[in-house]
């Protein structure tokens, strides 16, 4: 017993079997259930599906009938992996935010977009839908290839006909084992468009194929934001797609509200909704006040209703930051090319397609040719027998039986045994004439036919031309407008050839408003007027910056808390001079407490030039501009600030550049650039001038020789000093004077350098500005208080100080209300 059990036993080895094991299991997920043929677009399931359904007569003119007849069906003939999958599959196939084109009609309850589940399969019904019999069509005409089922019974198809590209236009999901697919949707008129182009020319490139499908068409619509993830997987057959939401700001009465009509691919409405209620709740995303879910059968709408004063802008943006308003499709391109997995890019998937259409009309047409043939041979041979049909009856009748009689009309008049069969089944009503005629007529017919059939099978171009008509006649039946748009991703395009390039004034307010205007909407005005109205700001609000820049330039946003942002000026919100602007943080991500302190324009990153940053408390860091070329969306640290103190001013050096910095109790210091070493972008800084208790820093500027120093006080006095007298210091000391304050003239709160061919702005806390040639303002000692520049209220103080060029606009006109 014991040499018997030795000899069953058969040393193997354990590594080499658990390769070869894993691999035949891996290959039959591959090929059996994960992954789609690139011929027919089809996974083992839904190609079963189909063909079972067939087998059984559920087509779109007959009644629907019980899905689990029709599982039951599919699992006892073909496949044997549970009823779950098979319903499961079937259910999607019907569900009309599953697919782009449903390949079943079905009766009853098949899922929401909200995640409810199907009902049971003895509760629903289906049936084929019309354009799920271009799949098949021509199935009968041994057009494809069979292979027996798991128990060797019956013969299922390798592939369907596929008279569409289904591969492309129903896309596909699938997990097999050390890989996945996952194909979007496409719409069809653009596939079926792109199919007859390549037909036409097939060295078409990917990009030449773009102009025909643009991008994949969800059947949820939404919108794919940028095509660079695009061009990526059509090029390569790998990619990521952003789709986001479709949503609209609408406003009634004060109040904003957000409403969503599409959602993103493959998302759960109810999940979606949820998880704002629950962002709202914890307050992560504020100013919304309720979110409603009023979809009906009219199509979907989920209505977000903001408080009072919130930004819709804002919140739309923090809800595709935070929710699946905005998501990401991964685009994984793999299908079956000759049992074969591999990554196909958009020209291959189409170029295997009609390479396998090509096949299907070549196989049909031989198989119309053979029919065709064989019913001219018996015409033919009924044609021969009416020319001697009283020869052929008397034959007959004197035959004994049925043998008999065949083997004499082939014997004596040359019919073929096929022909003398049918003569022997000719019904006595084809002797008419006109049965006659009937029958002149169809061998001419079949003549023709056949001659077509032939030149058919001997010139490909014909083979192409029954394909392109094919496919057009389906896109006239089936086609649809497109869903899913496309918008452009500002990252993506070089804005800069679209936008035309003028000089714009920017305006930023203390509370953070920002708008550009066009420089020709500002006058220049005598000194001593009273200005026009600047902007339409909300109460207690008041302009902080104003300067001149082109559309094309930079803007670095300096902030409070020293982080710097980016920005192009085309991408400012452009307004009229009295109207409010944008808030900033519809622009940059700031934090709550975050504000925008100084706005900087430059045109380029040059090498040798250097930001120099200066501080509420005067301390002043320099840095080389070329560490700011690449600034996240969410901001750069550009000097490390000291708790209590914020960044006030920024400016542009070149290395041998002088400094002066001028503080609220009116004094000042002049420094060269050297005196600051440059440090990096999370530096400190070093002392720039010693305050007095109570004193802070007001602005600071380059000082540029044989120009003057101006400055302007609270109550609206000003005056120009020449640069002359201020003897360069040490950096870090206390200053001299620049501005004598008195109570008449109040604190100091601008300084600029300027000389007799700019414009300057003064606005004050009413919002009102006026415009003044520099030339015109008096020049003083540096111990002077000035005079008067800009009358003003006992309540109105000047707070903002900005220059610009003189040839902005060539009218001046008079002081203006």
């Amino acid at each position: 017993m014991e040499e018997k059990n030795t000899q069953r036993i058969i040393p193997v080895d354990l590594g080499g079997e658990m390769k070869k094991s894993f691999i035949s299991y891996a290959m039959a997920v591959i090929i059996n259930r994960a992954l789609p043929d690139v011929r027919d677009g089809l996974k083992p399931v839904h190609r079963r599906i189909i063909y079972s359904m067939i087998e059984l007569g559920i087509t779109p003119d007959k009644a629907h009938k019980k899905c689990a007849r029709i599982v039951g069906d599919v699992l006892g003939k073909y496949h044997p992996h549970g009823d779950t999958a098979i319903y499961d599959s079937l259910v999607r196939m019907a569900q009309d935010f599953s697919m782009r084109y449903m390949l079943v009609d079905g009766h009853g309850n098949f899922g929401s977009v909200d995640g409810d589940s199907a009902a049971a399969m003895r509760y629903t019904e289906a049936r084929l839908s019309k354009i799920a019999m271009e799949l098949v069509r021509d199935i009968d005409k041994d057009t494809i290839d069979y292979y027996p089922n798991f128990d060797d019974t019956l013969q299922q198809p390798v592939t369907l006909p596929s008279r569409f590209p289904q591969l492309l236009v129903n896309g596909t999901g699938g997990i097999a084992v050390g890989m996945a697919t996952n194909i979007p949707p496409h719409n069809l008129g653009e596939v079926v468009d792109c199919c007859v182009a390549l037909i036409e020319n097939p060295e078409l490139t990917i990009e030449e194929m773009m102009d025909y499908i643009p991008a994949p068409d969800f059947p949820t619509g939404g919108e794919i934001v940028g095509v660079s993830g695009i061009r990526q997987a059509y090029r390569t057959g790998r990619g990521k797609l952003r789709i986001r939401a479709r949503a609209e700001i609408e406003t009634e009465k004060e109040h904003e509200r957000i409403v969503v009509t599409e959602i993103p691919y493959q998302v759960n409405k109810e999940q979606m909704v949820g998880n704002i209620r629950d962002l709202m709740h914890e307050k992560k995303i504020e100013g919304i006040s309720e979110v409603n879910d009023e979809s009906d059968h009219a199509g979907m709408r989920v209505v977000i209703d903001l408080k009072k004063g919130a930004s819709a802008h804002v919140v739309l943006n923090q809800l595709y930051k935070h929710t699946q308003m905005q998501t990401t499709f991964g685009v994984i391109m793999i299908a079956l090319v000759d049992n074969e997995p591999r990554v196909l890019n958009l020209k291959q998937i189409l170029v295997e397609y009609l390479k396998y259409q090509r096949e299907i009309i070549v196989r049909r047409t031989r198989f119309d040719l053979e029919k065709a043939e064989k019913r001219a041979h018996i015409v033919e041979g009924l044609l021969k027998a009416l020319d001697s049909i009283d020869e052929i009856v008397a034959l007959i009748r004197g035959s004994q039986d049925a043998a008999s009689a065949r083997a004499g009309l082939i014997q004596e008049f040359g019919f073929t045994e096929v022909q003398a069969q049918a003569i022997l089944d000719m019904r006595l009503q084809r002797l008419t004439g006109l049965e006659r005629d009937k029958l002149t007529e169809e061998f001419k017919a079949l003549t023709e036919k056949i001659a077509y059939l032939k030149s058919v099978l001997g010139d490909p171009k014909l083979v192409d031309d029954i394909i392109r008509e094919d496919l057009l006649e389906i896109k006239r039946k089936y086609g649809d407008p497109r869903r899913t748009t496309i918008t452009f991703d500002e990252d993506e395009i070089d804005m800069d050839e679209l936008i035309q390039e003028e000089e714009m004034v920017v305006t930023l307010t203390h509370h953070g408003y920002i708008k550009r205007t066009s420089s020709d909407n500002y006058r220049a005005q005598k000194r001593g007027g009273k200005g026009v109205t600047g902007l339409a700001t909300k109460e207690e609000d008041f302009v902080q910056d104003v300067f001149v820049t082109s559309t094309h330039n930079y803007l670095l946003f300096f902030t409070t808390k020293g982080k710097v942002y980016m920005k192009k000026c085309y991408q400012l919100p452009e307004a009229g001079r009295a109207a409010k602007g944008t808030a900033i943080v519809n622009l940059l991500q700031l934090e709550g407490d975050e504000k925008v302190s100084a706005v900087f324009p430059i045109s380029e990153f040059e090498e040798e030039a250097n930001l120099l940053m200066v501080t509420r408390q005067g301390v002043v860091k320099k840095s080389s501009l070329s560490l700011f070329t690449n600034i996240r969306q969410n901001g750069l640290i550009a000097i490390a600030i000291r708790e209590g103190d914020e960044l006030i001013s920024v400016i542009r050096t070149h290395g041998d550049d002088s400094i002066i910095i001028g503080t609220r109790d009116g004094m000042a210091i002049s420094f060269h650039e050297k005196d600051v070493r440059p440090m990096g972008r999370v530096a400190v800084g070093v002392r720039g001038i010693k305050l007095r208790e109570g004193d802070s820093v007001v602005d600071a500027c380059k000082l540029n020789k044989d120009e003057y120093v101006l400055v302007i006080s609270e109550n609206g006095y000003g005056k120009r000093t020449p640069e002359s007298e201020y003897r360069e210091q040490t950096r870090g000391g206390i200053g001299a004077r620049t501005l004598r304050i008195t109570e008449k003239t109040g604190a100091m709160c601008g300084m600029k350098v300027v000389n007799d061919h700019e414009d300057i702005i003064l606005v004050n806390s009413a919002n009102v500005l006026i415009r003044m040639n520099t030339a015109e303002i008096s020049t003083f000692g540096r111990s002077a208080q000035g005079v008067r520049l800009m009358r003003i209220d006992d309540d109105t103080k000047v707070v903002c100080v900005a220059k610009l060029p003189q040839d902005i606009s060539g009218e001046e006109e008079g002081a203006e209300e």
